[in-house]
């Protein structure tokens, strides 16, 4: 009998060390951004604040720097690009959607996200090219991350697409400028 305890005792412990390990081991796959990535961080550990994305430019919800969101997305087939997007690839099923936002001044900025799929920023009608770009496999917090040099004091709109989920989380951060 007592044997049997001490198997059913070996066993919890066991699981529950195993169980404990996991958050760590998922928080290791987030580590190696070759950035300082630790507000993202910040910001994925908190609450998104849901909303739907724009299936078009002016039903796109306007974002605000450094909070994190929850867009709902839609068939992408249903979505209504300012431009077309530059994913060269299109998945199907996929899911789409827009939002825009605004920055006062001239900068570096990144988007971040949860999952892979194709980000895109429009400034004027036309695609910003993306700057610098890098995502973690076994990381959703962020998963990905693209960097946009973006002019100042004007409306943008983020076009996302490509997604395998109808749900997604994003966030905005301007890049700290380096101090030497």
């Amino acid at each position: 009998m007592k044997s049997i305890r001490n198997g059913a005792l070996l066993l919890f412990l066991t699981v529950a060390l195993g169980s404990a390990a996991l958050p760590a081991a998922a928080d290791e796959a987030c580590l190696d951004f070759k950035w300082d990535v630790s507000q993202v961080r910040a910001l994925f550990a908190g609450p998104a604040q849901s909303m739907p994305a724009g299936s078009d430019h002016k039903s796109a919800p306007a974002l605000q720097l450094n909070r994190l969101y929850a867009l709902k997305l839609l068939p992408q087939d249903g979505v209504g690009f300012v431009t077309k997007p530059g994913a060269r690839n299109v998945l199907s099923p996929a899911y789409a959607g827009l939002a825009t936002f605004q920055i006062s001044q001239p900068g570096s900025y990144r988007v971040s996200i949860d999952s892979p799929f194709w980000i895109d920023v429009v400034a004027g009608g036309t695609l910003v090219p993306a700057k610098d770009f890098q995502g973690q496999h076994g990381c959703s917090a962020p998963h990905k991350i693209v960097e946009f040099d973006l002019p100042g004091a004007r409306p943008l709109v983020l076009q996302l697409s490509n997604a395998v989920q109808d749900e997604i989380r994003v966030t905005i951060t301007p890049v700290a400028s380096r101090q030497f």
